[in-house]
């Protein structure tokens, strides 16, 4: 499309299975944390001694790293952030996501270009104007901002806009929530949020013993998630430089479905064959995996308590069983060798290979050998060989894809 910028797609990471998944998947940028100083205190993240390797390899496939340092910092962890920024400026980072204050002083004397984190609630071309002028590069605005929000911020300001566009909407403004931090002295604020807001909760009467309700079925406190894979062609037009995917504790599979469908949607765009109907397909392959059903969010309206709160636990329409691991790997002929430990598998189905290196690989079973012959079907015990264009290891584990019981 003519004048209008190819938006940059930002993956979550929040395990190096996760990184290599998102970057085979096509993203053009990746975020993580490190073990201090970010909001996904609870994920399995990466260390200080092997972040140079990590943003090594991020471009050494040509996508940009980016380092989150988002939590609030508290007076004894001043100390840490000249530890992270530097480590930081040493291995080659692109870009720090923070908003504390303390964190950007120190992005500036490292000479480090930031983004000013969603958690600043940045909302009006004011605010963004006034990170700018302190050396911001790039601004994640607030989620409750609307498209024409966005819009008019992003032309007011003239700075870098990146938004959400997939993945888990919190209750709470920003994100800043007190909750966890409240019943169980775990901080939301320092990335350690149990998700109190996802659970069932039942009322007592005080006065009479064994009386209870459960508070109604519809898990008040607990967002569906944001999905805007259908809206693709209007935050591409609207101008926005970066649309962010949200899930750094979600799973490898979660990030290779997200991550791939975005990618084909926005070539799709420029390439003048995004269609309604292959908007629904897009739509349809993001409701396989790990889901509360799925919302605009405040991208058109403020939403409704029908609409925004009320699913909790997975909508996927699929969940992957353990059937078996990968033997060899015959690369000349890419073709694959499994050993099935469990279950049974037929032709037609889809599998997913995963491995700390291999990321995911997808594959459709249009056909298979059992030993040297060809096959319809095969249980536990078996070997099987079929064909499988992306490089896997020995050891990688092979799931079914299988439709999920409602």
């Amino acid at each position: 499309m003519s004048g209008i910028k190819k938006p940059e797609l930002l993956a979550p990471a929040g395990n190096i299975t996760m990184l290599r998944t998102a970057i085979k998947s096509g993203a053009d940028a990746v975020y993580f944390g490190i073990d201090k100083l970010n909001l996904r205190a609870l994920a399995r993240n990466f260390n200080i001694d092997n972040l140079s390797d990590v943003v090594a390899e991020c471009h050494a496939a040509g996508v940009k790293a980016h380092l989150t340092v988002n939590s609030i910092v508290y007076e004894n962890e001043l100390n840490d952030i000249d530890e992270v920024l530097s480590a930081a400026k040493k291995a080659g980072v692109d870009m720090i996501i923070c908003w504390d204050s303390s964190v950007i002083q120190k992005c500036a004397e490292y000479e480090l270009p930031f983004c000013i984190s969603t958690q600043a609630s940045v909302s009006n071309s004011s605010s963004a104007l006034f990170y700018k002028k302190m050396g911001a590069s790039r601004i994640v605005l607030a989620r409750e901002c609307s498209l024409e929000q966005i819009k008019e911020i992003k032309q007011k300001a003239d700075i870098e806009i990146e938004t959400f566009v997939h993945g888990a909407m919190c209750i709470a403004v920003s994100g800043r929530c007190f909750m966890s931090h409240h019943l169980f002295g775990r901080s939301a604020n320092k990335g350690e949020c149990l998700q109190p807001c996802r659970r069932e909760y039942t009322v007592y009467d005080n006065e009479e013993e064994n009386k209870s309700l459960v508070v109604g079925k519809d898990y008040i406190l607990s967002p569906k998630d944001l999905c805007m894979v259908e809206f693709i062609d209007e935050l591409i037009e609207a101008g926005i430089d970066s649309f962010k995917i949200e899930g750094r504790k979600r799973s490898p599979e979660y990030i290779h479905k997200v991550v791939s469908t975005y990618r084909k949607a926005i070539d799709l765009y420029f390439e003048g064959g995004l269609t309604p109907e292959i908007k629904k397909e897009f739509l349809a392959e993001l409701e396989k995996v790990y889901n509360r059903g799925f919302s605009a969010g405040f991208y058109f309206d403020v939403p409704g308590a029908e609409e925004y709160a009320q699913i909790y636990g997975s909508r996927a329409s699929t969940e992957k069983v353990f059937i078996g691991r990968v033997i060899n790997y015959y690369k000349k002929s890419r073709v694959v060798y499994v050993k099935l430990e469990a279950g049974e598998l037929k032709k037609g189905d889809t599998l997913y290979i995963m491995g700390e290196t291999t990321g995911v690989a997808e594959i459709k079973l249009d056909s298979f050998f059992n030993e040297e012959s060809p096959a319809e079907s095969a249980v536990q015990g078996d070997k099987i060989t079929f064909a499988c264009e992306q490089l896997v290891r020995e050891r990688d584990h092979v799931y079914k894809v299988v439709k999920k019981k409602r």
